[in-house]
């Protein structure tokens, strides 16, 4: 569960014509899908922040915990005055604990919802007043083109919270590819988070939690679509689904029709659902440590340097450019 990324500006005619499709070509599909992108609007974000705060979701304590015990060493594997730039920033909150050890020239956050990034990085520039700060909304899950705001030089990338698993292995190999083609100069890199394989009971309640906040984060993907698509879905007449495939090495989400039920969308769209049909929402893949080194280096990474909890259950690693 990670976030990633939607068009900014869906006001735009273009833009929402792109979305439209893609949500009802993912419907129409056998195995309905939506991408999990469309789990983040403002309310979406704001689950998801929850969602870190809860027990049974190890990777962002975890995750927090090696960035604290090791904050000289990754400081020092990205150097100082970098451009930190922070690909689903959220609240910014897991960038901001790094600034007093990266010490980052500038902070460029992106994320999927505008207007929820936009009060996140204004109340934290009043925190740091010395970094310079930009924020985006952009869709970076196919191409990553920054705009001129963004200092070229010592970029580092910040992909926190095992984002990368949300994409299939050969989707994962272009994205890193993608990022290493936006590094100019031998001193840029990329910082990530990665959720390594672990027993099934422990990734299971990590997607379903006992108070059901991930479940109300998943069935507001249906409010959202709802608003894109001028759609009837009714949320409760579903439910949420969550397990891990062993044989796929992936956390799977879903929403389950509790009934037959038909869903309706602009311009005379609809589908059927029989009883415990789902639509696919989200994959949340999980690595082995040597396995996650491979796929960077075949994206055109070099040097690596990893850090894990003793448990071994989540990885850090920093790569530069081959």
């Amino acid at each position: 569960m990670a976030q990633l990324q939607q068009p900014a500006h869906p006001e735009n005619c273009v833009a929402q014509d792109e979305v439209q499709d893609q949500l009802v070509a993912g419907l129409l599909a056998p195995h309905a899908h939506v991408s999990p992108k469309y789990l983040y609007d403002v309310l979406g974000s704001r689950l998801f922040a929850a969602i870190c705060e809860l027990p049974e979701y190890y990777p962002t304590r975890t995750e927090a915990a090696i960035f604290e015990q090791n904050a000289g060493a990754i400081a020092a594997a990205l150097g100082p005055d970098a451009t930190l730039i922070d690909l689903g920033a959220g609240n910014c909150s897991k960038a901001a604990r790094l600034f007093p050890s990266l010490r980052p020239k500038q902070y460029v956050a992106i994320d999927i919802s505008e207007k929820f990034l936009r009060e996140a990085v204004s109340a934290l520039q009043q925190q740091f007043p010395k970094i310079k700060m930009t924020s985006l909304g952009m869709d970076f899950s196919s191409e990553l083109e920054l705009p001129a705001a963004v200092g070229a030089q010592r970029r580092q990338f910040f992909y926190p919270g095992s984002s990368i698993g949300n994409f299939a292995p050969l989707e994962s190999l272009k994205f890193l590819h993608n990022i290493r083609k936006s590094i100019a100069g031998s001193e840029g890199g990329l910082l990530i988070g990665i959720d390594l394989v672990k027993d099934k009971a422990v990734l299971d309640a990590a997607y379903d939690d006992a108070l059901g906040v991930t479940a109300a984060f998943n069935l507001n993907l249906l409010n959202h679509v709802n608003r894109l698509l001028e759609a009837d879905f009714q949320p409760q007449q579903w439910r949420h689904r969550a397990f891990y495939n062993e044989a796929q090495h992936r956390i799977e989400m879903h929403l389950e029709a509790r009934q037959d039920l038909v869903v309706h969308w602009q311009d005379g769209g609809m589908r059927r659902f029989a009883q415990g049909e789902s639509i696919h929402t989200e994959s949340s893949y999980k690595y082995t440590e040597q396995g996650f080194i491979d796929l960077l280096q075949q994206a055109g990474f070099g040097k690596v340097q990893t850090w894990s909890d003793e448990r071994n259950w989540f990885m850090v690693c920093h790569a530069r450019i081959a």
